[in-house]
């Protein structure tokens, strides 16, 4: 039985569109932030910075590091200046954008499944957000970190790498003092949740309907489904 499980968030415990999500994260933080930089510019900035993020392998720099290291000398302005209106932004203005997500019952009891099996809860979101933003999504989706004492909650604040990367998952499972067939990665994403995971070892459960083909054949995931039949599934990997 696993002694670790992962879950993805956005469109796995939280129904949530990254193609309607980011757009509307955009347009509310240039608004926010357009009196002191150029919306136009601001996003080609924020951009780039995360395309450095998802270049970093796990060898050197946190992924907030490497966010600042690119992101401000770009834009000519102390990170003094802007960091405290970026804080004020994601306090203030990013819970707005709670109405383009939806809450998924099911999530929720999931946890507490982990939990009540003394399983290590990890919450495995792309780490290219602050740990606040990940904790309103978290908020959002019904499992809050003031109600789950997760042993880890990956966010750019505390990772090297981003879920592209196998590095990610090495970073989770040597965190969590595991091996890799110790634990299961959940999630909806191929490329993020479940190639890159597999790779490394851990066992993988594909969010998708139960026909749907996998984009490649070289990983085949132990299990496929709606997030609804995940409890069931586990509970029958936990009796054989």
């Amino acid at each position: 039985m696993f002694q670790a499980i992962l879950f993805d968030l956005d469109d796995t415990l939280l129904g949530n569109s990254m193609e309607s999500f980011i757009p509307a994260y955009f347009q509310a933080l240039t608004r926010h932030v357009g009196r002191l930089v150029p919306p136009d510019r601001l996003i080609a900035e924020l951009m780039k910075a995360t395309q450095a993020m998802n270049a970093n392998d796990g060898t050197g720099l946190t992924n907030k590091e490497k966010f600042v290291s690119v992101f401000f000398p770009a834009l000519d302005c102390e990170k003094e200046k802007l960091m405290p209106i970026f804080r004020q932004f994601y306090a203030e203005k990013f819970p707005r954008l709670r109405p383009l997500t939806q809450t998924r019952p099911e999530a929720r009891s999931l946890i507490e499944w982990g939990f009540r099996h003394d399983l290590q809860v990890v919450i495995a979101t792309n780490p290219i957000f602050p740990r606040m933003a990940i904790e309103q999504r978290l908020a959002w989706a019904g499992a809050p970190v003031t109600e789950f004492d997760y042993a880890l909650v990956t966010t750019y604040e505390n990772m090297h790498a981003t879920k592209s990367h196998p590095a990610y998952y090495r970073e989770i499972v040597a965190r969590l003092g595991r091996q890799p067939g110790e634990c299961l990665m959940v999630g909806n994403d191929w490329e993020r949740d479940i190639a890159p995971a597999a790779s490394v070892g851990l066992t993988t459960y594909w969010i998708a309907t139960p026909d749907e083909a996998p984009p490649t054949c070289d990983v085949t995931p132990a299990g496929q489904g709606r997030l609804a039949s995940l409890q069931s599934w586990l509970e029958s990997e936990e009796r054989g």
